[in-house]
């Protein structure tokens, strides 16, 4: 893959990867922003080993969440409270924040393998096949996660 066909697939992507991370980090920007940046210096580095048959975002997302997972390890975290329009992806105005912000909060209460399941589900739209490639799970575990991630939703929505 050429640099110039790199940059134009990173560019169509690169919005719902940024939401993606951003809701993964609880509506931490920065730090959102930093697991971007470094996931996309680590495809850039191993383009090289993309299969082209492959979907390109599924594997750009895998090498994201795995980057997201090792600054969860490496303790590389600085998380603070944020109002719920910083929570939002793409939300324009307090209305939307507001209309949305009792969700995001009980998103940001699910286990991590849960929420992202979650997130890459409804948020980013890719099939349970695709989320078992990102996360290393099977099709069968993708499908348990989504289905124990929307009755704790409903759950703690009900509340």
């Amino acid at each position: 893959m050429t640099k110039e066909k790199f940059i134009a697939i990173i560019s169509e992507e690169q919005e719902s990867l940024r939401r993606f991370l951003l809701a993964l980090c609880g509506g931490d920007r920065m730090e959102a922003e930093d697991i971007a940046q470094e996931a996309m210096i680590k495809a850039y580095i191993a383009i090289d080993r993309f299969v082209e048959r492959a979907k390109f975002a599924t594997w750009l997302f895998k090498i994201a969440y795995n980057t997201f997972l090792d600054h969860q390890r490496s303790g590389w975290n600085r998380r603070e409270e944020l109002d719920a329009a910083a929570q939002i992806p793409g939300g324009s105005n307090a209305d939307d924040a507001f209309a949305y912000q009792d969700l995001y909060k009980a998103i940001g209460t699910l286990p991590l393998k849960e929420k992202s399941t979650i997130l890459l589900f409804y948020v980013s739209g890719y099939s349970v096949k695709e989320i078992a490639k990102i996360t290393g799970n099977s099709s069968i575990a993708v499908r348990k996660q989504l289905s124990r991630g929307r009755d704790k939703l409903r759950q703690i929505l009900e509340q």
